[in-house]
């Protein structure tokens, strides 16, 4: 099984952001663990970097991002998955781009907590929670 991780999910973990933190977790440490394989897509490194950089410190947002290398795949987004992500009918252009990213690299599901933007993905998405008792019953 191979998912990709939205922004949000990264940054609950990160900024331990409840009530969102245990299962965004649960999530990243069966990542790290390699019961599933994850993917990040490569403008969420830019974005926890800036983040970290700016409420914490450089060296923080290096570690951060020391350890999404680490533990993730990360899918660069060129002009095929931009041309792929115009072509869905997605309301935020964003969340097109993450979903064309998982869509090239065949994840399985779309791990956010923004289910409901993610309607048209041509890859499901399911929140943290739900992946959770995916793995639990598995």
């Amino acid at each position: 099984m191979k998912v990709l991780v939205d922004l949000n999910v990264l940054l609950d973990v990160i900024q331990k952001r409840e009530p969102h933190y245990g299962a965004s977790a649960a999530v990243l440490s069966n990542i790290a663990r390699g019961v599933i394989g994850g993917a990040v897509p490569g403008h969420a490194l830019t974005t926890v970097h800036y983040l970290v950089s700016r409420f914490a410190n450089r060296d923080g947002a290096n570690q951060a991002i020391d350890w999404i290398l680490g533990d993730f795949e990360v899918v660069g987004e060129g002009r095929d998955i931009m041309l792929r992500a115009r072509g869905l009918p997605m309301e935020d252009f964003e969340d097109a781009v993450v979903a064309a990213a998982a869509e090239t690299i065949h994840c399985d599901w779309v791990i956010t907590r923004n289910v409901t933007d993610f309607k048209a993905s041509p890859i499901p998405a399911i929140t943290p929670k739900e992946l959770a008792e995916v793995l639990t019953a598995g």
